[in-house]
């Protein structure tokens, strides 16, 4: 059996070398996997699907995550993949990843785009791995008010006043009504009959279950043994079987991305939930910045960026604030709190985009002859940098962060430097920090040579 794994390992290896030597070969995503999950026959199989699909490299570590560093820096990709069994998948893990991520180069911001990719079992992560159809999210679910406004369709159910929901039907106005005061079953139906291409969700949980209700009682969502179910408060249980590929953001839960064995949330939602990226916290959540500001990027600014580009926008965003000077020092705590504890899942590389609705700004990237532009036209007026939607914690405030086609090196800024940008390999930040909001156009200008 030994000699038949380390032939794995070694035919593995070699289709990977007979890959780099392919014309056109460009290793711009990784694979990270410890080497006993590469000799699990199942689990490799979710490594091989990824190199398959993307045409990666593969970097084996035998102790800790960091040990990848070395290899990481050499290579530099812009995609990182952590394929990970969910006994090494916890918070320690989470938190790893994210410090390992930064180190790529000298700034303090993460260097890729990154995800773990895990699921209930070798076979649900597998399917994970190899989705390679893009999703446009027209369908949004939320257990916690989110903005209508910027989907096509859908409906949120409030948790904080018991019987309101807030639903949008396609081509109309979102319109507040009335719902059953235990939102159990109609949760569950958003998912298995509605077919949600996104839920978010807040509130009270925990690894084992989610509360639907914040300030009154309601339901639950539970799990066993990677099932998802919701459980009625007259004990009516109900199965969550949802197979159309989906988001989930858990933006505002306590522990709901911490995977702490097999019963974990996480895992569930990734199997029976049909989840195929997932963000969520690995601790009990306080500051909250670091998770409700994804909805700031990926579902207020619908079409701009994907879930990794708008998980990776509102982390530069947090990482910019901890170097403000003037930051207080319970800002401070907060930051660093949530800076590494909440989890991306799923592959890096696949796309999660909303459909397009209008924005607030424009934004529009040019480069001509090693200069790039970028130019920030508001279409609201004073209000086009404020929040759209201020339900959950440390709403408003999120930079525009601008992301390049391809890296770069020897930065020059040539105009713009009244709006303190921060110009890194492969974004740019423009600064909307509250009580100093963007109140017009701007535009930023700079030179550098492509990587």
């Amino acid at each position: 059996m030994a000699g038949s794994m380390e032939l794995n390992r070694i035919g593995f290896r070699v289709l990977f070398l007979i890959a780099m030597a392919l014309p056109g070969f460009a290793a711009e995503y990784a694979v990270v996997v410890s080497r006993r999950t590469m000799d699990d026959a199942g689990w490799k199989g979710v490594a091989d699907a990824l190199v398959a699909k993307h045409r990666a490299s593969v970097v084996i570590y035998d102790g800790e995550v960091a040990e990848v560093l070395p290899e990481l820096k050499r290579q530099f990709p812009r995609y990182v993949c952590f394929v990970a069994q969910p006994g090494e998948a916890g918070r320690r893990f989470v938190e790893q990843v994210h410090q390992a991520t930064r180190r790529l180069d000298d700034d303090p911001y993460t260097d890729c785009f990154w995800g773990i990719l895990t699921g209930y079992d070798a076979a649900n992560a597998l399917r994970i791995a190899r989705c390679d159809s893009p999703l446009t999210i027209h369908k949004a679910v939320g257990g916690t008010e989110i903005a209508l406004q910027c989907c096509d369709e859908g409906v949120w159910y409030s948790e904080s006043r018991q019987g309101c929901m807030v639903r949008k039907e396609k081509g109309r106005e979102p319109q507040a009504t009335n719902c059953s005061p235990d939102t159990t079953k109609e949760l569950v139906t958003s998912l298995t009959e509605y077919k949600a291409d996104l839920f978010v969700t807040s509130g009270h949980a925990t690894e084992r279950d989610w509360q639907i209700g914040y300030s009154y009682r309601n339901g639950q969502f539970r799990c066993e043994k990677g099932e998802l179910f919701g459980l009625d408060m007259k004990g009516a249980r109900y199965p969550v079987r949802s197979p159309n590929p989906k988001v989930y953001l858990a933006v505002g839960n306590c522990l709901m991305g911490h995977i702490d064995g097999p019963d974990a949330m996480a895992l569930a939602f990734l199997n029976s939930g049909g989840v195929n990226q997932m963000i969520g916290y690995t601790v009990a959540t306080w500051y909250g910045y670091a998770g409700w500001g994804c909805l700031a990027y990926f579902l207020e600014q619908p079409g701009r960026y994907s879930l990794t580009e708008a998980f990776f926008a509102n982390h530069a965003a947090l990482i910019h604030l901890l170097q403000l000077p003037d930051l207080s020092s319970e800002d401070k705590q907060g930051l660093l709190y949530d800076r590494d504890t909440v989890a991306f899942y799923g592959d890096p590389a696949w796309e999660a985009r909303m459909a397009g609705h209008d924005t607030a700004w424009e934004q529009k990237l040019t480069e001509h002859k090693g200069e790039y532009t970028l130019e920030i036209r508001p279409k609201r007026g004073v209000e086009s940098f404020n929040a759209v939607n201020g339900n959950g914690a440390r709403r408003g405030g999120r930079p525009i962060v601008q992301f390049l086609r391809h890296r770069v090196r020897n930065i020059e800024l040539v105009e713009g430097m009244e709006f303190a940008p921060v110009v890194t390999d492969n974004f740019v930040l423009i600064p909307n920090i509250p009580g100093r909001e963007l109140r017009g156009a701007c535009r930023v200008r700079f030179r550098a040579d492509r990587i």
